[in-house]
């Protein structure tokens, strides 16, 4: 019997445990109450407050605008749909970044306003002190390395990251910085798949790749990408499941249409 089918809730020691097991964790991005009680209900173990917010529910071209309270909200949302799957809220750009204390408390007010299960960060050694800090607070971390979207103006491009052999030697050494210091989970974000697996093999907790090949613990992708709501979006390491976009069009023009005819609402849908 599989991990994943025997747990009514899914905590940070059942990923470890899948992971140890073989068996490889799914995981989605989920932004509001609705979309997220679907979510989980179709049996997703990790729903993943992503920053991605910013950029599918704001319209914004990149994740640094979104804040604190932002993502709170958000968070709330989804957390008051869920009943079996881990919930983990993305801390946003300018909330942990170079100042522990400050990481500390933007992460307890994710926990207690949200009640989320765990947050996520971007970044490697330079980040090591503020996940530490919080790690102290009984909060569990979630690491993410790769390309990181909070650092993009750094980066310059959505490129894929690692490829040379400097870059790739720094994101292992970092991977295991992020394990050392208690991280319960890395997600690796568009990087060269022999690399991925690499990690996923040296380190003994959760990687959960984007963009990263199959030879990791698991995936995670966003959930309008996915779905194809959000059709402007096609990178390779995307595979869309659906075409809501044009299922959405046409619903809404045939709604439309049968308001402007007169033909809705009918007898049987009047009072």
């Amino acid at each position: 019997m599989s991990v994943h089918k025997n747990v009514k809730k899914v905590t940070t020691h059942v990923l470890q445990e899948m992971k140890h097991a073989g068996e490889k964790i799914t995981m989605l991005t989920g932004y509001d109450f609705s979309m997220a009680r679907i979510i989980d209900t179709a049996g997703i173990d990790v729903i993943l407050v992503g920053d991605s917010a910013s950029n599918v529910m704001s319209g914004h071209e990149t994740t640094l605008p979104i804040t604190l309270n932002e993502m709170i909200y958000h968070a709330s949302s989804v957390v008051r749909a869920v009943d079996r799957a881990l919930v983990v809220v993305d801390m946003p750009f300018g909330s942990y970044q170079g100042n522990s204390k400050e990481a500390l408390s933007s992460a307890i007010r994710i926990m207690k306003e949200s009640g989320g299960h765990a947050v996520k960060m971007e970044g490697g050694q330079e980040i090591l002190e503020s996940i530490s800090r919080i790690l102290t607070a009984g909060i569990p971390v979630m690491g993410h390395l790769g390309l990181t979207p909070q650092s993009i103006y750094k980066f310059g491009t959505y490129v894929v990251r690692a490829k040379e052999q400097d870059e790739a030697s720094r994101l292992i050494e970092d991977a295991k910085a992020l394990e050392d210091v208690g991280c319960f989970a890395i997600v690796l974000e568009k990087i060269p798949a022999e690399l991925a697996a690499q990690v996923a093999k040296e380190v003994n907790i959760p990687i959960i790749g984007i963009g990263a090949g199959v030879g990791v613990d698991g995936q995670v992708l966003v959930v309008h990408d996915m779905l194809g709501i959000n059709n402007e979006f096609n990178p390779r390491f995307l595979r869309k499941y659906h075409n809501l976009y044009q299922e959405m069009l046409v619903s809404f023009h045939r709604y439309i249409e049968d308001v402007k005819t007169g033909d809705f609402p009918n007898q049987d849908e009047s009072y």
